[in-house]
């Protein structure tokens, strides 16, 4: 069985997860899984009612993703995902399901992200949830080397290019 190249554009909300992943999914020429289309719907009214998820409400959601993911990078040899990825059990979960992936972790400061969430007007998740994303956040360890921090300071442009860079992307799609 070859290896599929599977990345998982992870962060909080509003961090720009969605708009990196899809780049990174274009320039690759691989399918992109926005990882909100899988939240099943009690998720989706638990979030836009303002209450976090739990790990059991998070648990289905991601090994459905992940097994998604590994179906469409069978034909294309990769995938793109953006999901939220907060804790260190659920980047350990996405690694075993889709035997093994690379994250880009979009880090940035609460300020900035909440003006950027307040600013959107398509989503059901509310800026009032960002501080609990920010409290089940867990760092990095050392031991995850198939994870690479990006802060989103900078424009949407700089942040993608420093991922296509970090990942050894080429910068131009394939055809």
């Amino acid at each position: 069985m070859k290896t599929l190249d599977i990345i998982i554009v992870a962060g909080v909300s509003g961090c720009g997860k969605s708009t990196v992943a899809k780049a990174l999914a274009y320039t690759a020429g691989y399918p992109f899984l926005e990882g909100d289309e899988y939240h099943p719907a009690e998720n989706v009214a638990a979030m836009a009612a303002g209450t976090p998820l739990t790990d059991e409400m998070r648990w289905p959601w991601l090994t459905r993703l992940a097994c998604s993911a590994v179906d469409m990078a069978q034909e294309s040899g990769g995938a793109v995902i953006s999901c939220s990825a907060l804790k260190r059990a659920y980047r350990d979960l996405l690694r075993t399901q889709t035997g093994g992936c690379r994250f880009v972790l979009l880090t940035g400061e609460r300020d900035l992200i909440y003006a950027r969430m307040a600013a959107r007007a398509d989503h059901y998740m509310p800026p009032t949830l960002l501080d609990s994303q920010f409290a089940a956040l867990e760092a990095p360890n050392t031991d995850e080397i198939d994870l690479i921090e990006l802060s989103v300071e900078g424009s949407s442009a700089q942040v993608i290019k420093q991922a296509h860079i970090e990942l050894n992307f080429d910068l131009h799609p394939k055809a």
